[in-house]
């Protein structure tokens, strides 16, 4: 059968038939588009999301961390200062039961035990001394009672030594200088010897200042090793 040429209506049907269609297609290619667009918004959103999370929390851990820097700095400070207080403090403590002990009310010079223990340091010096004679030094309100203390001292060291000694006697210190005590130098002027008051306490907070640190405050944590 021949085909047959169309006529204006089947035209128009057609070409509605063909617009209808590249319609459709362009629809659906549009709503392709959009939809890959808003897939690639998505991702490149969640991209810049992320980094800019990052970027955050990269500068709030630089802000953490020299938080933390500053404040372990400050609690240091205010740990060396208290430290460095309660040291203080302690010294004071110390230096004022030496005080007491340096500045008795009732001087020993005063009391009945002084010739005794004038006796006991002179035997002392006579032995550290070793030699036949020597001179004793003392204050010059002391100069008869250390002659009355020598005399026995040189008793006692002829009887631990089996030597003799000779000695003099010289008020040479100033009474507001000792609190009592004598010094002393061989008779050949090579050794002496300082065993006057101030000098026997100042050696005995030296030797018994670890001892009475320990005493008041406790041991030392931070100390490790002990002679």
């Amino acid at each position: 059968m021949a085909s047959r040429p169309l006529n204006d209506d089947e035209v128009i049907s057609e070409m509605n038939k063909m617009v209808a269609f590249i319609k459709q297609e362009a629809l659906e290619k549009a709503r392709e588009i959009r939809v890959k667009a808003d897939e690639e918004f998505a991702i490149e959103k969640a991209k810049l999301v992320k980094q800019e999370q990052q970027a955050i929390d990269a500068q709030y851990e630089k802000k953490r961390k020299a938080a933390e820097v500053a404040q372990k700095i400050a609690q240091s400070n205010i740990t060396n200062k208290s430290r460095l207080k309660l040291l203080h403090k302690r010294e004071e403590v110390l230096q004022q039961i030496f005080s007491a002990v340096r500045e008795p009310e009732t001087p020993l010079h005063k009391t009945g035990g002084y010739v005794q223990f004038l006796e006991g340091i002179i035997t002392e010096s006579f032995l550290y001394v070793l030699e036949p004679s020597a001179t004793l030094y003392c204050r010059k309100s002391d100069v008869e009672v250390v002659k009355q203390a020598a005399a026995n001292a040189a008793k006692a060291y002829k009887d631990i030594s089996g030597r003799d000694v000779d000695f003099t006697v010289e008020g040479s210190i100033a009474d507001d200088e000792s609190q009592g005590g004598i010094k002393i130098r061989s008779g050949t002027g090579r050794i002496s010897l300082d065993n006057t008051m101030e000098e026997r306490l100042r050696l005995l907070e030296e030797q018994m200042l670890p001892e009475i640190r320990e005493k008041l405050f406790g041991k030392n944590p931070n100390r490790k090793f002990y002679t």
